[in-house]
C-alpha cells in the first residue's frame, strides 16, 4: 500500500528526469557552435578572388597571343629576307588524329637538306602529305635551321597585323573590366557613411 506522498515524490522525480533529458547540455551547444563556425564562407571574398583570377587569366592569354603573333611575323619576315634556297628530301610523314581520335587531321613531315656543307634534318611546316624520298624546293635561315619551309608554303605566308586582333580585343576587355571595377569602388566609397567625415 502506497501513500499519497510517495506517489507524488515519484512523479516529481520522473518529471525532473524528463526535464534533464530534454534540455540541451553545455557540450551539445558547444559542438553546434563549433560546427557552424567551420562552414561559414564569406561569399564576397569568394567572388572577389574568382574575379581576380579571371582578370589575371584574361591578361595572361592576351600577352601570350601578342608574343606568339609577333614571333610568327618575325619568322615569316626572316624566311623571306634571310632565307636561302635548299633542296629538301622528305624523310617521312606521320598522320595526325583529330580531337576525337577517330579521324585524320593531316600529316607532319620531316626532311633533310644541305646548307653550307652540313646536312640537317628538320620538321617541315604544313599538314600536307609528301612521299618519302621526294624532293621539295624550300628556304632555310642560316643560324636558325629550325626556320625551314617548303617554297610553296613560304610563298603564301605574309606578315600581317591580323594576328594581333584577338589579343587586342582581350586586352580591351581587361582594361574595360578594370575601369568598371574602379568606378564601382569609387561609387561605393562615396556612398559610405564615413566618406563625409573624411572631408
Amino acid at each position: 500500500m502506497t501513500t499519497p506522498g510517495s506517489t507524488e515524490g515519484k512523479q516529481m522525480s520522473l518529471g525532473g528526469n524528463e526535464g534533464t533529458k530534454g534540455a540541451p547540455g553545455p557540450s551539445s551547444v558547444t559542438l553546434t557552435r563549433l560546427r557552424g563556425a567551420g562552414v561559414e564562407i564569406d561569399a564576397r571574398r569568394v567572388r572577389r578572388v574568382a574575379l581576380a583570377l579571371c582578370l589575371i587569366a584574361l591578361a595572361t592569354v592576351a600577352v601570350i597571343l601578342f608574343v606568339a603573333g609577333a614571333q610568327k611575323n618575325d619568322q615569316i619576315n626572316r624566311l623571306r629576307h634571310d632565307g636561302i634556297r635548299v633542296d629538301i628530301t622528305v624523310s617521312g610523314c606521320r598522320g595526325l588524329l583529330g580531337g576525337s581520335g577517330s579521324n585524320a587531321a593531316g600529316y607532319t613531315c620531316s626532311g633533310s637538306f644541305t646548307l653550307a656543307g652540313h646536312r640537317y634534318s628538320e620538321s617541315l611546316p604544313g599538314t600536307s602529305f609528301h612521299t618519302p624520298g621526294s624532293h621539295l624546293l624550300g628556304v632555310a635561315v642560316p643560324g636558325d635551321l629550325a626556320l625551314v619551309s617548303p617554297l610553296a608554303i613560304e610563298a603564301t605566308q605574309h606578315a600581317s597585323g591580323g594576328v594581333f586582333i584577338l589579343p587586342s580585343v582581350l586586352l580591351a576587355l581587361f582594361v574595360l573590366s578594370i575601369g568598371a571595377l574602379a568606378w564601382r569602388w569609387r561609387r561605393k566609397a562615396a556612398r559610405s557613411p564615413n566618406s563625409g567625415a573624411l572631408h
